[in-house]
């Protein structure tokens, strides 16, 4: 009777062991799944519906304030930013361990034995095993996603930079395609008026029929240029509509801001580091560096210990602990191809960097060039060939009425005219783009660049 007493309580004290031990596992899982549960996921902003009211009159203010909520290429460099972010956070991770049950001394003979299940006549084995990374290979690890991380946030600016200044150019492409179709309207309707006095001067027999037939043939050239120029201006709405979200409002577009005035030309800069793409292709750099020094620390061994626990049915004085350590043997892959991989990436990131400077250098200098030459073009519009064409227009017609010029003249003096109002119109777009391509040549990156380099990181706990 005391040895079934001795040996029902060994039992009871080898359930409540591995009971204890289940216990502390499932608390430890559940932690780590309370952690994960705790941290909060990464969303993106909800994207704000386009107004319907958004009316007729659209101001550059107004196009750039839809361009940050609903441009389709800026939300998606902001996806891939929140991508990166939620890439660090798997990069810190430390390794989970593995649990594992097993059973020996299964026979052919006796097979499994009699009884409930506690009883049968197999051993039981629980185990944990736990991986401890060496070698700073999850600091390493970690600091590239963060470098990555922010790489992406400067793209993020850099999307932001290119895509504003687009949206800038398709505001003015409007304000020229309306400028445009206007001008051309009342030519046409000008012509429309002259072909009308013109038929009752040919049929009270004070011109000639050729000429009635030129002036014919100018106004249906006139018509056709006014219905080219309202299609142009249907492009240009539905254009800037794409990069401000609101392609279901596009014919409703009407751009309501003037022309920039001429300003003094500043100097050209050629500070390029705080440019967004500059600072993605440093960062990505930076990320290179800590990947091969990762590629490096392969070769430092990696250690796994192991706690376990052995119950055998029949034999409770056996039961016992194990402890156990194991670590790879680097005969066969020493790693190398790890490295040479990780240096190659890190030659690329380096000639991407130069890269991006030298066409960051030549951005501003063309930019720059691009501003004086349009600047110079409106000045001359504006001091020269508009008045000149406009008082040649003016004589034309007065010659015309009083007799002294012929039809042909006429009309080269209106196409004359209509071509000059066209071409300062043009010069006042182009030189629009050229200060708004100028101005994003120089903009500095929105994100702050502080402890964004492999020093301050460092020195981070």
């Amino acid at each position: 009777m005391r040895a079934c007493n001795f040996q029902r309580n060994f039992l009871d004290t080898d359930l409540a062991m591995l009971l204890r031990l289940t216990q502390a596992f499932t608390l430890l899982l559940l932690s780590g799944a309370v952690y994960a549960a705790d941290t909060p996921p990464l969303t993106t902003p909800p994207v704000l519906a386009v107004s319907e009211t958004l009316g007729n009159a659209l101001t550059l203010a107004q196009a750039e304030q839809l361009f940050l909520l609903h441009n389709r290429e800026l939300q998606v460099a902001q996806s891939l930013y929140a991508g990166a972010q939620a890439d660090t956070h798997s990069a810190s991770q430390r390794p989970n361990p593995n649990l594992s049950l097993n059973s020996s001394s299964i026979g052919p003979a006796n097979g499994i034995g009699r009884g409930p299940l506690w009883n049968k006549s197999f051993d039981s084995i629980v185990r944990i095993d736990q991986l401890f990374e060496r070698g700073n290979k999850r600091e390493l690890r970690g600091a590239s996603a963060q470098f990555l991380a922010d790489a992406a946030q400067h793209d993020v600016a850099e999307t932001q930079r290119q895509q504003l200044y687009l949206v800038r150019a398709a505001y003015y492409d409007l304000l020229l395609a309306q400028h445009k179709k206007l001008i051309l309207e009342q030519s046409s309707d000008l012509f429309d008026k002259a072909l009308q006095a013109a038929q009752l001067r040919l049929t009270a027999g004070d011109i000639a029929p050729n000429e009635v037939a030129r002036l014919r043939v100018d106004a249906g050239r006139a018509a056709n240029d006014a219905r080219r120029a309202a299609a142009d201006l249907m492009r240009a709405q539905f254009n800037l509509a794409y990069l401000i979200g609101a392609e279901a409002n596009a014919a409703q577009l009407l751009a309501t801001d003037n022309w920039p005035g001429v300003q003094t030309l500043p100097a050209a800069i050629a500070q390029i580091e705080s440019r967004a793409d500059v600072q993605a292709a440093q960062q990505r750099v930076y990320a290179a560096e800590k990947n091969l020094d990762g590629a490096r620390a392969l070769q430092t061994r990696d250690v796994t210990l192991g706690l376990q626990y052995e119950r055998y049915p029949g034999q409770p004085t056996n039961n016992g602990w194990g402890l156990g350590i194991s670590m790879p043997l680097q005969i066969n892959n020493t790693y190398q191809g790890e490295s040479r991989r990780a240096s190659a990436d890190l030659a690329i990131a380096q000639n991407n960097l130069a890269r991006v400077r030298a066409q960051a250098l030549s951005e501003i200098s063309r930019s720059y060039a691009d501003l004086a030459a349009a600047q110079q073009a409106v000045q001359r519009f504006q001091n020269e060939l508009l008045a000149s064409a406009q008082q040649a227009a003016d004589a034309a017609e007065f010659a015309y009425a009083n007799g002294a010029l012929g039809v042909m003249d006429l009309l080269d003096a209106r196409r004359t005219l209509r071509a000059t109002r066209i071409e300062a119109e043009t010069a006042q777009a182009d030189y629009a783009k050229a200060q708004a391509a100028y101005q994003a040549a120089l903009s500095n990156d929105i994100a702050s660049s502080e402890n964004n380099t492999p020093q301050a990181l460092d020195s981070q706990p």
